[in-house]
């Protein structure tokens, strides 16, 4: 039998019992050892998340405070550049309507709704202000409310039912703004555009918000007296910044701070949303012009009522107008007023206007911006028309439009 087939003796077995002892209490003490300095490494991160626990970063004299670090930035975007530009030159505008109490023989004045304006020129210390006709309309009295809470009395220039516009002047010696007019027929759709104004009343003056030119020379049929016809086919841009009442007649602006539109109203129906409308500046510049300067527009006119071609069912296009294959757009005469200037000339009910001096005519905001932004009253209009599938050429002297 070899040497470790042998049984231990009783002293190795007493050696052996020894030596295991201390092999387990230097573990654990080397153990014991780890734990406290992993304690000692963690104790700052645990004291400052136990509850009640206060740490000083600083001096003792710093200590049991919780100090509470605040960043300020300085945040600046086109947007907020863009604000800071026009905000100053939109304003409030109160309407003041006198209403006689039944119970005093004295008349007072009553505020009988509220919307928005922009002031666009500064002469003197005359501002003048444009807003929308309904925003005034009736009033007795108006109230211009600048940005920073100042009111002044206004007086109304003119208005003009036709395109919702209208044009006040005030003093100007508290104004700090004045708009700064854009171009919006270089506007694109998906543009980025910002509309100011004062949506539910002056509790919300100033108010900003923001979207994207949705949809350009877009004809909106407007009913002018309630009678449920439409009267009129307003030229407005569309866009989904939100538009509420009381914003009429404040500004939209694009993203360098100028006027591109005046707001006028929103398509609200529960189906519907995100429809806001403007009128494009380039056609309200003409208008407000007249405004200040006659009190009225002294429109040219040709005596004639107008369909878009396109608004025509493709069977009307070919056997009842007769137009051929390859014209698509432009715009039939409806009617023809007796007397007018196109009456005169002998155009008829069904012909379908192309062209008026040389320029293609696709709708009827190209006519109007054609005849109203070029011609004026006493011209001459050279008009390309077909009828029944002829093309002819025929030319008519411009009236005003007063007495059609």
């Amino acid at each position: 039998m070899g040497y470790y087939d042998q049984p231990p003796s009783e002293q190795q077995k007493r050696v052996a019992k020894r030596g295991s002892k201390g092999g387990y209490f230097f573990s654990g003490l080397i153990g014991v050892m780890i734990g406290a300095l992993i304690v000692w490494l963690m104790l700052p991160s645990l004291v400052g998340i136990m509850p009640g626990s206060n740490v000083s970063s600083g001096n003792d004299s710093n200590r049991g405070t919780t100090t509470t670090q605040q960043l300020s930035a300085d945040i600046t975007t086109d947007v907020t550049s863009a604000v800071e530009k026009a905000v100053d030159s939109v304003v409030g505008v109160s309407n003041i309507q006198t209403s006689t109490n039944f119970l005093s023989p004295t008349s007072e004045g009553q505020p009988a709704g509220s919307g928005s304006g922009v002031i666009y020129k500064k002469s003197g210390d005359i501002a003048y202000v444009v807003t929308n006709h309904h925003v005034i309309e009736g009033a007795s009295q108006i109230e211009v409310t600048l940005a920073d809470g100042t009111k002044v009395e206004a007086k109304l220039l003119g208005s003009d039912i036709w395109t919702d516009l209208a044009v006040l002047e005030m003093d100007a010696s508290k104004v700090k703004g004045v708009a700064e007019f854009g171009d919006s027929d270089i506007l694109k759709q998906g543009e980025t555009v910002i509309a100011i104004g004062n949506p539910l009343g002056l509790d919300f003056s100033g108010s900003v918000t923001t979207g994207v030119v949705s949809g350009k020379d877009r004809a909106i049929p407007v009913d002018l007296n309630g009678d449920t016809q439409v009267d009129w086919q307003a030229e407005v841009l569309q866009t989904d910044a939100a538009i509420n009442p009381g914003n009429s007649g404040g500004a939209l602006v694009n993203l360098a701070g100028q006027l591109i539109g005046i707001n006028s109203m929103k398509i609200s129906q529960e189906t519907v949303e995100g429809i806001g409308l403007a009128i494009p500046i380039d056609s309200a510049i003409p208008i407000i012009e007249d405004l200040e300067q006659y009190g009225e527009v002294k429109r040219p006119a040709m005596g004639v009522t107008l369909v878009d071609v396109t608004n025509v069912s493709a069977f009307h296009q070919r056997e009842t107008l007769r137009l051929p294959e390859e014209v698509i757009t432009g715009v039939v005469i409806d009617e023809v007023v007796e007397n007018s200037p196109a009456g005169k000339a002998e155009l008829k009910q069904y012909d379908v206007v192309v062209e008026m001096d040389g320029e293609k005519i696709e709708n009827m905001i190209d006519l109007r911006k054609h005849l109203y932004n070029e011609k004026e009253v006493g011209d001459n209009l050279k008009l390309k028309v077909y009828r029944q599938g002829q093309l002819m050429e025929v030319t008519l002297k411009l009236t005003d439009n007063s007495g059609l």
